[in-house]
């Protein structure tokens, strides 16, 4: 788990982060930056990362390796599961409470020290199964 390390006030952090909250698709960096730049029309593709990554390392958003290739991001960083799409890609929040449990039986059964269990479930969303 990254510790929240303070970042510094900008109007392109702020935009990001604005635009993350108000959906619930989990965009990627490119369709962050498309959205940003009609808001802000200089920012730059390289700001828009440079911002991302600034802001999931400082816990402030989450940064979401599904699928091995791309980043998705999500300005909720309360923990909660994911699903992703094997068809399309997609990758949205699943509305359930985290288990506490599967922490403690994963604990259980290793000498290890566990904080936090990132579950991601995979599938084939609404759209595509039909």
């Amino acid at each position: 788990m990254v510790a929240n390390k303070p970042t510094k006030y900008s109007h392109q952090r702020e935009a990001i982060i604005t635009f993350l909250a108000s959906r619930k698709d989990h965009p990627t960096a490119d369709e962050v930056y498309q959205n940003i730049k009609e808001i802000i029309p200089n920012i730059s593709l390289g700001t828009v990362y440079r911002n991302l990554k600034q802001l999931s390392e400082s816990g402030s958003i989450l940064r979401l390796t599904c699928d091995g290739k791309t980043d998705h991001f999500d300005a909720c960083t309360k923990p909660h599961y994911h699903f992703l799409c094997k068809c399309c890609g997609g990758v949205k929040d699943i509305p359930m409470e985290p288990m506490i449990a599967l922490i403690d039986e994963a604990t259980s059964c290793t000498d290890f020290k566990i904080e936090e269990a990132n579950v991601l479930f995979t599938g084939l969303c609404d759209l595509c199964k039909n």
